[in-house]
């Protein structure tokens, strides 16, 4: 790794500063404002965006917790030790590890020179990975499973790949970009994201992985795969039929699965095609609206509002003329 880069990543932080002078424990409020330790992307992300980097916290246990977002653990010196349903899993420097949205774990003391690298990842980043890599793969599967809610899986893929250069170029660059806040690199990181996954997916060899129920997998890939060829008009009905599922049986495997229900994942789908043609296009807003399947316009801005905290014409304003994607 370049070494001015690595050396500010050895930089001792603020929150680290406190815990030698005498802190104990992790102050929790720092990660979360709820009394259940849930790490909230909220606290972590700035508005908008849908990936950043922080160095992991030295000197302390992390407790027992999870995170509303996937976590990418990266190794860029020493090693860290995470323990996953009674296992411990200790990367090391090179090697990556996969966290899912709700996944319960624990992290042992690191020491100073373990320099590791959180991504914090919210799942529409992986939309342009998944184009790129296809199905019927374990990167697929857990990209499917991004939108699991439900911890007791514990779902993981750690992947010992420190001799691969080619890995590690690209996860130098990703770091290097959201570190140094470049601008104009959302997509090129998404597609960054999408060249990792390629050369992981030559590297199952490597890989230890814990997963869920394949035929809820199935279901989902089917389903998400329907949802983003048919998102103007896709219908539940619709996919039932093409499943030969009962209506009912298949809304409760979607929200069981995925934590959201069918109208959930269409509205979401929906809202970030019109990110991107409001980023990528001059359209006009009510054109957009139209064609992304969207028939009454105050709904939509409705719905909008309540998942960006803005109107669409200041989310363009704001976003628009960087070129940035924010699905």
């Amino acid at each position: 790794m370049n070494r001015d880069l690595l050396e500010r990543l050895r930089a001792i932080t603020e929150e680290e500063q406190k815990i030698l002078d005498g802190g104990a424990e992790v102050e929790k409020g720092l990660y979360t404002s709820g009394e259940e330790f849930t790490v909230d992307s909220t606290k972590m992300l700035e508005a908008g965006n849908l990936i950043t980097v922080r160095t992991h916290t030295r000197f302390v246990h992390f407790p027992l917790h999870r995170h509303n977002y996937v976590e990418v653990i990266y190794v860029c010196e020493g090693a860290v030790t995470n323990r996953i349903g009674g296992r411990d899993i200790t990367v090391k420097k090179g090697e990556l590890l996969f966290l899912n949205q709700y996944t319960r774990h624990e992290i042992l003391a690191a020491g100073e020179s373990d320099i590791v690298i959180n991504f914090i990842i919210l799942p529409e980043f992986f939309d342009v990975a998944s184009n790129m890599i296809g199905k019927d793969n374990v990167l697929a599967e857990f990209l499917v499973n991004t939108l699991r809610k439900d911890e007791q899986r514990g779902e993981y893929l750690y992947f010992k790949v420190s001799e691969i250069l080619q890995i590690q170029n690209l996860l130098e660059n990703m770091i290097y970009s959201l570190v140094m806040k470049q601008k104009d690199q959302n997509l090129i990181n998404q597609t960054t994201m999408g060249l990792l996954f390629l050369y992981l997916l030559d590297s199952v060899q490597y890989a230890e992985t814990r997963g869920p129920n394949q035929y809820e997998n199935m279901v989902m890939m089917t389903t998400l795969d329907y949802i983003g060829q048919n998102y103007r008009t896709a219908t539940l009905t619709e996919l039932a039929g093409r499943l030969h599922l009962p209506i009912h049986s298949l809304s409760k495997l979607i929200k069981k699965s995925s934590g959201y229900n069918f109208k959930e994942l269409l509205q979401r789908k929906r809202l970030g095609k019109a990110v991107s043609l409001m980023c990528e296009t001059d359209l006009p807003i009510h054109d957009i609206i139209a064609a992304v399947g969207y028939e009454n316009n105050s709904y939509f801005h409705r719905m909008f509002k309540e998942r960006y905290h803005m109107t669409p014409r200041a989310f363009r304003l704001k976003f628009g003329e960087e070129k940035n994607v924010r699905l």
